[in-house]
């Protein structure tokens, strides 16, 4: 890989009236039992006569409106001689503080800091986690300046974060807010780890206790850490930081500038499959520290922390992060071929299962993402950018791997987006397009009509074909009842009613409750076992309450395959269809000559 290009991502609201002058944060940690801090931040002199100070509505990774300056309280304002100034509440995430002539401006303010299933800040008596987007305000007169930040912590505990450390011990620097927002802070009692992977510095923490191998982890991270150039040419980081939580009740991930949160589970890590959802999900926030945090749509640059931002572009930012996270695994040796396929095989059934793929676009989608909500209504009308994304990504990849003879693909537009539309500037849809033309040789105007602005159910059989791979569902899978709805854990109550199934063409809606079918009580644990009395085609009579009304409904039911679905090869694969396997993911057919896995030494 060449040497990094380093960039820093500065944006101003306003222009300094004190350039260069240094903001200063510091926040006691040393009462942390009830959740509680202290913050004290000071800002440069300014002429003006008010300074806006804000605390962002949504953090940075999760496109919501989030209450964040819920959890401010006590907050006061005073210039440099201690002087109390005025001020008034203007916005959800914005204080107004009253000046009559110049002078630097300190706030402070407690923090209550519990959220941590959020990943915007958590402070107990083992640690706190701070992301800025919910623990430090700023000013836009002073977004642009300097930064430094210095934590009063128990004696015990240890401060890491992927900003530079400051002088003295559990401080940090940053060139401005934006990487402060974007470089959250682990502090308390944790465990550490120092790497190396292709010349850079990596960091990993992990805070909580469970049943993680810790070395085994910095093993698979060294591994998949070395493999990004495979698709772009140089790095946008000099260090980076895995911090892991091992927690109960929180997990997920956010990306950020250099580092990554990632939470599970404390005992999800022992187990193979549980193990791989860890080390995708680190693989997909690596792959973000290009895909958004180096190159992202223009309608998030710069970040606008106090309002939405909208683009038809996030399934590029998530779904394509998505779609390369297991193929860098697959590269590393981290992940094998056959739980790669299991896990695109779960991919394409759910897409299957989704009804709302054939109603929203994925460019509306990503539009649409800052008031996405989830739940039934999303399954039966909506497309979701990462997963969704995910297959769009791949319908791009096998185009673009054909229309080049196999000499181009995805790849080449991510490294394109890298190197051509690099932060500050953001890259637009007509960007995107331009690129796939360079790449390809030819226009994809249609193809983005038909793709991204419209409904698609894609052919798997005919695109994994071009691999010699099928899908099936086992040489045992037979044809089974089906009524099209899912019912909550250990209840009868429905928590979906697919759009067009046997159930919603029947009348059946969502939170119904079951009570009997043909006149006979059902159980939670044996309705599956109950519909699989009968045959497809047949009607059935369902006892349910409806809106607390008990009533009847005939169901003719429909059918299913039995068997979870999966990827083989097909039989006899050609050289040309081995050829485009090798230049979609890099690896040699793992096939043996019965179309069986080879065995993993």
């Amino acid at each position: 890989m060449k040497p990094v290009v380093p960039f820093i991502l500065t944006f101003s609201a306003l222009a300094c009236t004190n350039a260069f002058a240094d903001v200063d944060y510091s926040i006691d940690l040393t009462s942390p039992e009830h959740h509680l801090a202290k913050v004290q931040v000071t800002f440069p002199e300014t002429t003006a006569d008010s300074l806006l100070v804000n605390l962002p509505v949504w953090r940075t990774g999760k496109y919501q409106v989030l209450p964040l300056a819920d959890a401010v309280r006590s907050f006061t304002a005073t210039d440099e001689s201690g002087k109390v100034l005025p001020w008034s509440r203007t916005a959800s995430g914005e204080w107004t503080v009253a000046l009559t002539e110049p002078a630097s401006v300190t706030v402070n303010y407690q923090l209550y800091a519990n959220k941590l299933g959020q990943r915007v800040n958590h402070i107990d008596a083992s640690h706190a986690f701070l992301d800025a987007s919910g623990t430090f305000v700023y000013s836009p007169e002073f977004r642009n300046e300097p930064i430094n930040v210095s934590l009063k912590v128990p004696s015990s505990w240890k401060s890491y974060s992927g900003m530079d450390s400051g002088s003295k011990a559990h401080s940090f620097t940053a060139a401005n807010y934006d990487i402060l927002v974007d470089s959250p802070i682990e502090t308390g009692v944790s465990k550490h780890r120092e790497f190396s992977a292709d010349g850079r510095q990596y960091e990993l923490v992990v805070w909580g206790e469970g049943n993680y191998d810790i070395d085994q982890m910095v093993t698979d991270l060294t591994k998949l850490s070395g493999q990004a150039e495979v698709i772009w040419d140089d790095y946008p980081f000099e260090r980076y930081v895995y911090m892991v939580h091992a927690t109960s009740g929180a997990r997920g991930a956010t990306e950020h500038l250099n580092s990554t949160i990632i939470q599970r589970p404390r005992f999800s890590y022992r187990e193979r499959a549980d193990y791989l959802g860890f080390i995708k999900t680190a693989s997909h926030e690596f792959i973000h520290t290009w895909n958004v945090k180096a190159y992202r749509p223009d309608g998030l640059v710069p970040y606008n922390y106090q309002d939405e931002e909208i683009t038809e572009l996030l399934w590029i930012a998530e779904g394509s992060t998505s779609y390369f996270q297991s193929q860098l695994l697959l590269r590393a040796g981290v992940m094998t071929a056959k739980e790669f396929f299991e896990d695109l095989a779960k991919r394409v059934a759910q897409s299957q299962k989704t009804p709302g793929r054939e109603i929203q676009s994925i460019a509306s989608a990503s539009a649409n993402q800052w008031a996405s909500s989830g739940g039934d209504y999303a399954v039966n009308h909506s497309t979701n950018i990462y997963s969704e994304g995910y297959l769009t990504s791949l319908a791009l990849d096998f185009s673009l791997i054909e229309a080049t003879d196999l000499k181009g693909s995805y790849r080449d537009v991510h490294r394109k987006l890298y190197n051509e539309h690099r932060l500050p500037a953001g890259f637009t849809i007509a960007d995107v397009k331009a690129i796939l033309a360079d790449v390809s040789g030819k226009s994809y105007e249609s193809w983005w009509q038909q793709y991204v602005n419209s409904p698609v159910s894609l052919d798997f059989d005919a695109m994994l074909a071009q691999a010699g791979l099928e899908l099936t569902h086992g040489k045992d899978a037979k044809v089974e009842a089906f009524t099209g709805v899912t019912l909550k854990s250990g209840s009868l109550v429905l928590s979906h009613v697919l759009r067009n199934g046997p159930a919603w063409n029947a009348g059946i809606v969502l939170a119904d409750e079951i009570v009997a079918i043909n006149g006979l009580k059902v159980t939670a644990d044996g309705f599956a076992s109950r519909i699989n009395d009968f045959k497809p085609g047949d009607s059935i009579k369902v006892t349910l309450f409806s809106n607390d009304k008990l009533k009847d409904v005939e169901l003719k039911l429909g059918e299913k395959q039995s068997g979870k679905l999966a990827i083989k090869a097909v039989k006899k694969p050609s050289r040309a269809q081995k050829a485009f396997f090798k230049a979609w993911l890099g690896v040699d057919w793992p096939f043996d000559k019965d179309g069986q896995f080879k065995s993993v030494k």
